[in-house]
């Protein structure tokens, strides 16, 4: 046992959710080889579940559907894997498990995170940097509101002049309410904050900002403004944009997603940031995501925004699927299940590995070469063994975190059509193949 184990794999404390699927049977064993200490989430403890899980894992008794009972299955856990599938085809089963239910789990951990991390340190590694939050009386009032040309496209003499324009109130939730109406033949409006760090604290500590909004279906632009760093050094602006939705939800953005308004300037340089602000342009919105046909007018609830902090590691493994194999209807509705439960995940601040392998297969692991790929483009099977060796190698991979990818056996090729370029390769142990499959692949996808 002593040539699989993992430094300070003792330390850590793994909550494998679904561990009695295929992947969670051979994945749990593989974690306890190698020194970890496992917690399993089950449904029902009864004696059937039980002997298939090894006595020495702890069992939690809890339901992804069920937010309440997530609260003590994460506590103590420094990581998740989360290999849980839902039963049938069926909308309320996808729902419940790999829509909400993921949303649910990562919930749940990222509040045992900031609140393990506000009672040890008040602020820590792992404690999200409060940007604004509007439940503060006068959060409000440190906004200015801004109007201008977009592009060229404005004309001050316009009829439209008089209508041109946004506010920033507080509404009955206590959330910013920015709305308004710019003409849809040019102009924009932005709420502006100037930032205000505590000591020590600057935005290069941090990976992204994550966004709490009830929106309109509607895309706008989060703008960060550079103070230059010399004396009498240009202003820059650098620019994201983001598609909100009907109703709430979290939106997170990677600092490696803002472009520079001007092409020339360099890049982002996170330390020199001192402004911040949420800009509506009429011209870049998409008419097929809006719920009406107006384009001019705007609305959008702002409950928080908050610096992610930085890591090196995954905090949070899903094991999700290609749907290679699955036909129909059953496909659409799983992938859509699928990929809802993934957004939540991006979006929650953990650091994340989703990995999609295709059809799983009873077969030993190891024996095979695996293809690493993006966009649903594998046809491939891949053994539950390998599946699970993936996930443990993603643990401590700086290259995983903040990765989707998918994960099948190499091709094989009809004869006569030339062979597949070998991206990785499994049976010696001691080869990484993870690192190289995964450096090519796009970060945050």
């Amino acid at each position: 046992m002593c040539e699989f184990t993992i430094p300070n794999a003792e330390f850590t404390t793994l909550l494998v959710v679904g561990a009695t699927s295929r992947v969670g049977r051979v994945l749990i064993r593989k974690l306890q080889l190698r020194g970890y200490k496992v917690k399993a989430l089950v449904r029902n403890a009864d004696p059937e579940t039980l002997e298939m899980l090894p006595r020495s894992v702890q069992i939690v008794v809890g339901d992804l559907g069920e937010p309440e009972t997530l609260k003590a299955a994460v506590e103590g856990c420094n990581k998740i894997i989360c290999c849980a599938a839902a039963r049938s085809y069926i909308t309320a089963d996808l729902y419940r498990v790999d829509n909400k239910g993921v949303q649910n789990l990562s919930t749940a951990f990222q509040d045992y995170n900031h609140r393990l991390a506000q009672t040890r340190a008040g602020r820590s590694s792992k404690s999200k940097l409060v940007v604004a939050k509007f439940s503060k009386a006068k959060e409000v009032d440190s906004w200015e509101m801004r109007r201008g040309e977009a592009f060229g496209g404005y004309d001050p003499s316009s009829k439209y002049q008089v209508n041109f324009g946004g506010t920033l109130d507080v509404d009955e939730n206590n959330n910013a309410d920015f709305s308004g109406f710019v003409p849809s033949r040019g102009g924009y409006v932005e709420m502006v904050k100037s930032l205000s760090f505590p000591s020590g604290f600057t935005l290069d500590r941090y990976e992204g900002l994550v966004l709490c909004v009830c929106g309109d279906g509607k895309i706008y632009s989060l703008i960060l403004e550079t103070s230059g760093g010399e004396y009498d050094a240009p202003r820059r602006r650098y620019y994201a944009r983001f598609l909100t939705r009907l109703g709430y939800s979290r939106i997170r953005i990677p600092f490696t997603k803002f472009r520079p308004m001007n092409e020339e300037d360099p890049p982002l340089d996170l330390f020199l940031v001192d402004k911040l602000a949420i800009r509506f342009e009429p011209r870049k919105q998409r008419s097929s995501f809006l719920a009406t046909g107006e384009t001019s007018s705007f609305k959008l609830l702002v409950d928080y925004i908050k610096a992610l902090p930085t890591g090196e590691e995954t905090d949070f493994i899903l094991v999700s699927c290609s749907a290679a194999g699955v036909e129909g209807q059953s496909r659409e509705k799983l992938l859509r299940a699928k990929q809802a439960g993934e957004a939540a995940l991006r979006n929650s601040g953990l650091g994340y590995t989703i990995i999609r392998p295709g059809p799983l297969m009873e077969e030993p692991g190891g024996q095979r070469a695996l293809v690493f790929d993006q966009g649903n483009r594998i046809t491939q099977g891949i053994s539950c063994a390998d599946v699970a060796d993936v996930c443990v190698k993603a643990l401590h991979d700086p290259t995983a975190r903040n990765k989707s990818f998918d994960v099948c056996y190499e091709y094989t090729p009809e004869a006569g059509q030339g062979l597949y370029e070998l991206v990785a390769h499994v049976p010696d142990k001691s080869n990484n193949y993870l690192t190289p499959a995964l450096s090519v692949l796009e970060k945050n996808t």
